[in-house]
């Protein structure tokens, strides 16, 4: 069986700690930075580095193609340093662009390499108003003005793509993250979640995940991650070494 994963943002606060956990479960992981100062490091947790820009279509198809992954994992975002809030708006900008043209160019190269299941980084707090807590067929709040909108339309469009893609797709909206390369040490505002949980989730939709869409957020009354711990076994409380 060809256990191989190609991992689009290996370098990210998510896919550093997915990675190991791959390689520990006995995956030969492919992972995309866009920096050559970070092969090294890497290279260093067992994985395979491609260099290599989401937007560029064709050298990502190339790199998708030559990895032969069963499955794709997205888990690319652009943001900034310590999310200094002088910069997050830009940085909204850039995530969309991410979630549409980057996804768009994942979803092809998937495509092309035959992949069986291509797995995408979403987020839980871009729902519209409505009554808590928030489960997954809630509409998100695609006309809302200013960054909110722009990110929420930027998840729309990721979710669509990977619903559409022809292999099963599989969302992971995550909630706010804290923890290790995310900014934040400690949970704040509504639906948090720890980057090892996340991690975690990502592992179990390798494993076990069925397509569709799933909640990711400690229970703070917001959202509801129900479906993933009834269909996973999930728990916002795994931590890395359990």
């Amino acid at each position: 069986m060809n256990r191989t994963i190609f991992l689009a943002g290996a370098a990210g606060a998510i896919g550093s700690r997915v990675a190991p956990l791959l390689v520990a479960d006995g995956w030969r992981v492919v992972g995309t930075t866009r920096a050559h100062s970070k092969v090294a490091a890497l290279q260093a947790r067992g994985i395979e580095v491609a260099v290599v820009d989401v937007f560029d279509a064709e050298a990502l198809t190339a790199a998708v193609v030559a990895a032969q992954p069963t499955v794709v994992m997205h888990q690319l975002t652009d943001l900034p340093a310590g999310l200094d809030p002088a910069r997050m708006a830009e940085a909204t900008a850039r995530n969309a662009r991410i979630r549409e043209e980057g996804t768009r160019n994942l979803v092809a190269a998937s495509s092309a390499a035959r992949a069986r299941r291509l797995i995408a980084q979403s987020v839980a707090f871009a729902y519209a108003d409505g009554p808590l807590p928030h489960r997954e067929e809630d509409a998100l709040a695609v006309d809302a003005e200013g960054r909110a909108g722009v990110s929420a339309r930027g998840v729309a469009s990721l979710e669509a793509q990977v619903a559409a893609a022809p292999c099963e797709g599989i969302v992971l909206r995550y909630g706010r993250l804290y923890g290790p390369g995310t900014g934040s040490g400690a949970a704040q505002g509504a639906a948090p979640l720890h980057v090892d949980a996340a991690a975690r989730a990502a592992v179990l939709a390798v494993r076990i995940g069925a397509p569709g869409i799933y909640n990711l957020t400690e229970d703070d009354g917001t959202v509801s991650s129900d479906k993933a711990k009834r269909t996973w076994g999930w728990s916002a409380n795994w931590r890395a070494g359990q």
